[in-house]
């Protein structure tokens, strides 16, 4: 027999404790759809990390502004992190850690005496022509574990919940 609750219902779970029964419902973080998307997302970026880090030692963060520097070039650390949703300083210690590796280099940006421009050096080229044939295998496993409906139906539902965050936040919510 099916479970017939939504997802809402789930994880508004009774608290069954005494001392919090007359009190609102206990929430259930295994259907809180945030806790369920990020604990997907981690588990997804820790398995797939541990190549990267055994192999180049890059961590996550420098992956993340590697790839991105790998596919759009020249970037300010601003838009690194508008990309890939890190925290400002958590971009600044990565681009450090990976221009004090030589993987990366930053030249001022003569508008805006502000800012630099951060790209990858040749080395750190060279790590992300090695790294993106892992990661691209990586995702055809992922891929496997769903048919080609449920990929097209999982990007919809992806982009949904982001429109839908988005429209939350200017809203104020």
């Amino acid at each position: 027999m099916t479970d017939q609750k939504s997802g809402m219902d789930k994880a508004m779970a009774e608290d069954t404790r005494p001392e919090n029964r007359e009190t609102a419902p206990l929430l259930a973080l295994e259907s809180f759809l945030p806790y369920r998307l990020n604990l997907v997302s981690e588990t997804v970026s820790q398995a797939f990390a541990s190549l990267y880090e055994t192999q180049f030692g890059i961590a996550r963060p420098e992956w993340r502004v590697i790839a991105l520097l790998g596919q759009y070039g020249q970037l300010t650390a601003k838009t690194i992190g508008e990309r890939s949703a890190m925290h400002k300083t958590k971009v600044s210690r990565a681009v450090a850690s990976l221009e004090k590796r030589k993987l990366v280099v930053r030249t001022p940006n003569p508008d805006d005496m502000r800012e630099s421009f951060v790209e990858l050096a040749h080395e750190g080229q060279a790590i992300y022509e090695a790294i993106v044939p892992q990661a691209l295998a990586f995702t055809k496993a992922l891929h496997e574990s769903l048919s080609a409906a449920q990929r097209d139906v999982l990007d919809d539902m992806l982009e949904r919940i982001m429109e839908r965050v988005k429209t939350l936040r200017q809203q104020g919510l």
